[in-house]
């Protein structure tokens, strides 16, 4: 992955990216408001921000059993992870787990490769929905989009992103990174800003590579302190977290959450420890 590029090439891309951008959000009404508060959108402080509170549990390969599906989500409420994240059937399992806690039921849409029809895309987002899902990681549609077919991948958030928004859920963007160039992810985050998705996010983990500091950093150039930013990908230690907030994300997806709050708490236990408290 090439180093992040200059803010003034970035902001270059948007000024070339908008006459072409613009059209397609005006076609679906945009630009539309993301549900995610600013707050929550923000750049975080590593100095303020407990890490666990930041994690999403994913549990999303193909040969996870319902027993690993239960344990994850017990192990996401000891830490209090943000969210766990399965694929659509098991996601009343998981909202019956995870009830009267503070952890989000969640799901995914056109995963891992975000080519399914848009209606098949909303339908999933819906059942998932009524499963109990509270959010939605969507993949973007990747050939459209480097095809620049920037109408359609319009539609496609549009649609979704409002299915769910209206039953309160938020939406997070999957690009992929691994597969798109620098110009491709701005264009990406330009449109997914205008379309009401409340967060974009770096990878699958399973498709082209994972989440990267410079990919992170372009992308919160990009959408600003309105929209959050979600790393996945390869996040399996405290140090990989904190470079991901440092460069400006505000979520982590990552199967080694346990791993990266043991961490955390250790760490947080050896200066008392050294004291001797």
């Amino acid at each position: 992955m090439d180093a992040v590029s200059p803010r003034t090439d970035i902001a270059q891309w948007i000024r070339a990216l908008q006459p072409r951008v613009r059209p397609a959000l005006e076609a679906v009404g945009g630009p539309l408001e993301p549900l995610l508060s600013v707050a929550q959108a923000r750049p975080l402080s590593l100095e303020s921000v407990r890490i666990a509170g930041l994690l999403d549990q994913t549990l999303l390969r193909p040969e996870v059993t319902p027993a690993q599906i239960e344990r994850g989500c017990d192990e996401a409420m000891e830490h209090r992870f943000a969210a766990v994240y399965v694929h659509s059937g098991y996601v009343a399992r998981v909202a019956a787990r995870l009830a009267g806690s503070n952890v989000a039921p969640a799901s995914v849409a056109g995963f891992p490769m975000g080519a399914n029809l848009t209606a098949v895309k909303v339908y999933e987002a819906r059942a998932a929905i009524a499963a109990g899902a509270r959010e939605i990681d969507m993949v973007l549609a990747i050939g459209l989009l480097k095809s620049g077919a920037f109408a359609e991948v319009a539609e496609d958030l549009a649609d979704v992103t409002r299915a769910a928004h209206a039953h309160g859920v938020l939406v997070k963007l999957i690009l992929e990174t691994g597969l798109l160039t620098d110009e491709e992810k701005v264009a990406a985050c330009l449109l997914a800003a205008g379309t009401g998705i409340d967060f974009v996010k770096t990878s699958t983990g399973l498709v082209g590579g994972g989440a990267t500091v410079a990919d992170v950093t372009l992308m919160r150039q990009v959408v600003g302190d309105r929209v959050g930013v979600k790393a996945a990908g390869g996040i399996r230690s405290l140090a990989d977290a904190r470079a991901m907030v440092s460069a400006g994300a505000t979520r982590l997806g990552t199967s080694a959450g346990v791993n990266i709050a043991q961490q955390a708490v250790g760490e947080a236990a050896a200066p008392m420890v050294a004291a001797g408290y």
